[in-house]
């Protein structure tokens, strides 16, 4: 059986409510799925957390599973946004710029000086305020476009982009001082 046909499969038997196969997903999907959530939380148990709701929710909503995206593309989404709400329940003060009127300036170019480390980049982006860093994070570490970061976090594709690149330059900064060690 190929793996296509297989997790067809595991998602119409969990969708029977059988409890062996999504103990079959869940075991093939929560070490990337937490690694998913480790990249958003910084915490070991506060991304474990959110991985359980996570498959908690993927699991009671899996009648919502259509398959026209793979059911580990599914359940990322629902990782992604349980990490942000999660993040988002921390963070009580949130001051909020009306960006929409801004213009939006395309700049493709993610270089970054010699020498620094991909440490340093994913350093420098969790150094980023909280509207920067989840639009980088989403575009650059999950590879989401604006109109997917627009939905998942709630804004206009025009906001997405401003803060990409709002944020783009902040982490471009942020790398500099690193490479000059000021």
């Amino acid at each position: 059986m190929e793996p296509s046909a297989l997790h067809i499969e595991l998602v119409e038997q969990c969708k029977a409510n059988d409890r062996h196969a999504q103990m079959k997903l869940y075991r093939q999907y929560c070490d990337g799925m937490f690694c998913v959530a480790m990249r958003f939380l910084k915490n070991a148990d506060d991304a474990e957390d959110v991985l359980q709701d996570s498959f908690i929710k993927a699991f009671q909503r899996i009648e919502q599973f259509k398959g026209d995206v793979t059911f580990g593309a599914w359940l990322k989404r629902i990782v992604v946004n349980g990490s942000i709400d999660f993040l988002k329940s921390k963070h009580q003060r949130t001051v909020e710029l009306n960006e929409n009127y801004m213009q939006v300036a395309a700049d493709d170019d993610w270089s970054v000086e010699e020498g620094i480390s991909m440490e340093q980049v994913k350093y420098a982006i969790d150094e980023l305020p909280p509207k920067y860093k989840y639009v980088v994070q989403l575009f650059l570490v999950e590879g989401y476009d604006h109109s997917e970061i627009a939905e998942i976090l709630d804004i206009t594709e025009t906001t997405s982009r401003t803060r990409l690149l709002r944020g783009k330059a902040q982490l471009k900064e942020k790398l500099k001082d690193l490479a000059y060690g000021t």
